[in-house]
């Protein structure tokens, strides 16, 4: 995993003039081949203007971003993402929904569509593709929405908060599903969250952010073994990464020590 995949170099985002105060600023950040990498910080801190950014979907202010060794001018191919919400049509089938992104890309044939079942099946939505999104529960319809962005294997995956909506039950199915689409495929995969339980379990490194502007202040990398299974989360290891994590948020005054 020494390859160099996504490079932010000096990166500031503002909105507005340049005298507006920066969502980020002076990120710094390298993704290896094959990492995968959560970007933890609270609220208002820029997470998802950042991923916004590495998916090319918000230009830098100043700086820039390389996938693959080229600026960012655009979205780049190769790309998956899952947003906060499903982005599901209600007007589509479940299938329908899932061949959305290969439709745009002109590749729907046969054997997209044999493969889009197959994601169905794998993540427990065999039978529900004529169902409209409407009739799934939440995390159905997320389930969805992952199998969208894998149809056309992507190699970099970003999941921008995919889960924050979710029952707490229901989160860590998912959870465990991602960490095992990590361990079986190793794509480059940036995930957005405001959980620490959460970025420990799945991550091989913890960015943390503070906030106003949105900064990198500490890098931490998990070494926890792989593959991962919730009980993990029950060893000290695990808590110890936790704490720490807890320990930079209380430092920044973002979490407070009742």
């Amino acid at each position: 995993m020494s390859e160099q995949y996504i490079r932010v170099d000096a990166v500031d985002k503002r909105y507005g003039t340049e005298n507006t105060e920066p969502v980020l600023k002076g990120i710094n950040l390298s993704i290896r081949k094959g990492e995968f990498i959560s970007i933890l910080g609270p609220s208002g801190c820029g997470k998802s203007t950042l991923l916004k950014c590495i998916a090319g979907l918000e230009e830098v202010s100043v700086g820039a971003i390389h996938t693959r060794g080229k600026i960012i001018q655009g979205p780049p191919s190769g790309l998956g993402m899952v947003f906060q919400r499903d982005m599901l049509l209600d007007w589509r089938t479940i299938l329908e929904n899932v061949l959305f992104t290969a439709e745009l890309q002109k590749k729907v044939t046969p054997a997209m569509r044999a493969r889009a079942s197959e994601q169905l099946a794998r993540f427990g939505l065999a039978g529900y593709e004529n169902n409209r999104p409407w009739e799934l529960s939440g995390g159905m319809r997320q389930r969805a929405s992952i199998c969208r962005a894998l149809l056309t294997d992507p190699d970099i995956l970003l999941m921008d908060e995919p889960f924050g909506a979710l029952d707490a039950m229901t989160r860590d199915d998912l959870n465990v599903e991602v960490a095992r689409i990590w361990q079986e495929t190793h794509k480059t995969i940036v995930f957005i969250t405001h959980s620490i339980s959460e970025a420990v379990f799945l991550s091989d490194r913890v960015i943390i952010l503070d906030r106003h502007p949105g900064r990198i202040v500490e890098e931490l990398a998990i070494d926890l073994p792989r593959p991962r299974h919730l009980a993990v989360r029950e060893t000290p290891e695990f808590g110890r990464y936790s704490a720490h994590i807890r320990q930079v948020f209380m430092k920044l005054g973002i979490v407070k020590d009742a």
